[in-house]
């Protein structure tokens, strides 16, 4: 099946929920339905979607501008406030535990998620039903005669763009000066310790040594060599050299439980699918927390939360779901993500898993548990989730958290999850986030690739070849324009070639009516 989008053009000057102005400016689109690699490639290019609306902020106009931000996994060291977190839930589960005290040392959690509120009530505006000009049966019957034109051709174009997109990724990664990547480790000797960090371990590790070589001069029969013990199996100090290493993220996360733990907690992935009967058993339970959420932490009116709205933004997605052989094993598409303590979701982290990442799209949980810190727990979670599926699929080895706003500081939390890169607006490069923030700090708006020669090498180049569906059938839009002489309707389509880049023009199918 291929994405169907609906261009909607520009809406400017409507409510920001980061700083309360009027001064937001996005482009958007409605999407029938989207491809999980379109989607990819269109989140690379600065989109983002709300239930079926995606959009993309005019990041020089709008007031304040949305970076795309993500993290990088596989290189991703928690840091000592997400260790206190991931501690204190497992205190909490074994011993039934809650910390007391101010957590002022902890990250701001996801409460105001990219201010969806005011995205959704612009959806409203544009007065789009859910089943809006639902695929028709004569769209379906035109797919299945295009695809039988291009054959196995199409196929191997696709997987050949794959394989590129994934080494172009692969060179960006490797051409990353190695200094930019801020992790949190012991300095080294003779180095003087960065006291914007967390304190080193040094001091304690020398404490333990010194303990360790006491406890083997009390012993008659022991030496020095080796710190073991002359006639005691070399299993006597063996764990000692392994805890100097710090414990990585899947061993804070998953340490076993007692049997006697207080409490029982799981985290259930579920599909996006009212076919689903795991969604659907869930659904009353997910949705009540929903409304729960949005009138605690947003202070949202209950008609504002209602089931229209909680099916529409977090239920409905236009991903078409996909279970290729070399895709993870829960398949591609719209999931979420929830986290049952004692028989009851006390949170829901909805996600879109694609092929080169893990997007989080949101995030509602049970406000009686804040103490947990649910918002930093669940973006932990989410990015050992993504280590985990790259294990099976390589190329899948990214979390996107969405929008980084400097100017914000409620969203500056997103930068906490190191090493990080954002989007270049203007060439769509990705940039490690140390050498972005000092030309924040001046500007909110910053073209982050340094060459000033670089352009966008993905952006529309030949428009006429962008693909239309229009009267039951695909054409170019060069065809289109001779059919239908429509010199209005020219710079829309225009604008929105410019904003998915040539890639995308020429395999989604924008719709005109």
């Amino acid at each position: 099946m291929a994405s169907v989008v609906e261009y909607k053009g520009l809406k400017a000057g409507y409510h920001c929920g980061y700083c309360d102005s009027e001064g937001k400016a996005s482009c958007g689109m409605w999407a029938h339905s989207m491809t999980v690699q379109d989607y990819q490639d269109l989140i690379d290019r600065g989109w983002r979607r709300s239930g079926k609306y995606v959009y993309k902020p005019v990041m020089n106009q709008t007031c304040c501008p949305q970076y795309t931000i993500r993290c990088r996994p596989l290189q991703f060291q928690p840091s000592k406030s997400h260790k206190k977190v991931l501690k204190k839930m497992l205190k909490f589960l074994a011993k039934g535990e809650i910390s007391k005290g101010n957590c002022e040392d902890e990250p701001m959690e996801p409460t105001m998620e990219d201010a969806v509120a005011s995205d959704f009530a612009l959806i409203n505006k544009l007065d789009i039903q859910c089943d809006l000009k639902t695929l028709s049966d004569d769209l379906k019957e035109s797919l299945k005669s295009e695809e039988k034109k291009k054959g196995k051709s199409s196929k191997r174009e696709e997987s050949n763009e794959l394989i590129q997109s994934q080494d172009t990724e692969e060179k960006l990664d490797s051409g990353e000066p190695s200094h930019s990547v801020k992790v949190h480790t012991v300095p080294q000797p003779g180095k003087g310790a960065d006291l914007s960090k967390p304190p080193c371990r040094k001091a304690k590790e020398i404490r333990k040594e010194r303990k360790r070589l006491k406890l083997m001069r009390q012993n008659p029969g022991g030496e020095l060599e080796g710190f073991q013990v002359r006639g005691q199996p070399p299993s006597l100090f063996p764990p000692k050299a392994k805890s100097n290493q710090p414990k990585s993220l899947e061993d804070l996360i998953f340490e076993s439980l007692p049997e006697s733990a207080s409490h029982k907690f799981e985290v259930r992935l579920v599909p996006v699918s009212f076919e689903d009967p795991e969604f659907k058993s869930s659904f009353s339970q997910s949705f009540a927390l929903y409304v729960k959420y949005q009138m605690a932490i947003h202070q949202d009116p209950p008609d504002e939360c209602g089931k229209t709205e909680f099916t529409r933004f977090l239920c409905s997605s236009p991903l078409e779901a996909e279970n290729p052989a070399n895709g993870p094993d829960c398949g591609y598409g719209s999931f979420h993500q929830q986290y049952w303590l004692d028989g009851k979701i006390i949170a829901v982290g909805v996600i879109d898993i694609l092929p080169y990442c893990v997007s989080s799209v949101y995030l509602y949980y049970d406000p009686d548990y804040s103490f947990l810190s649910l918002g930093v727990y669940s973006a932990l979670r989410e990015i050992a989730f993504t280590r985990q599926l790259h294990e099976k699929t390589p190329q899948l080895s990214y979390y996107y958290m969405g929008f980084y706003i400097h100017s914000c500081p409620k969203m500056k939390y997103k930068g906490q999850y190191r090493p990080s890169d954002l989007l270049c607006p203007e060439t769509y490069v990705w940039v490690p986030i140390e050498q972005c923030l000092p030309s924040l700090e001046n500007s909110k708006y910053c073209r982050f690739n340094q060459d000033p020669e670089a352009v966008d090498e993905g952006r529309s180049k030949e428009p006429d070849r962008l693909q239309v569906f229009y009267k039951k059938a695909i054409m170019p839009y060069g065809v289109y324009k001779k059919q239908r002489r429509d010199p209005g309707g020219e710079a829309a389509v225009l604008q929105y070639a410019g904003l998915v880049g040539q890639t995308c023009a020429e395999r989604m199918l924008l719709f005109r009516d």
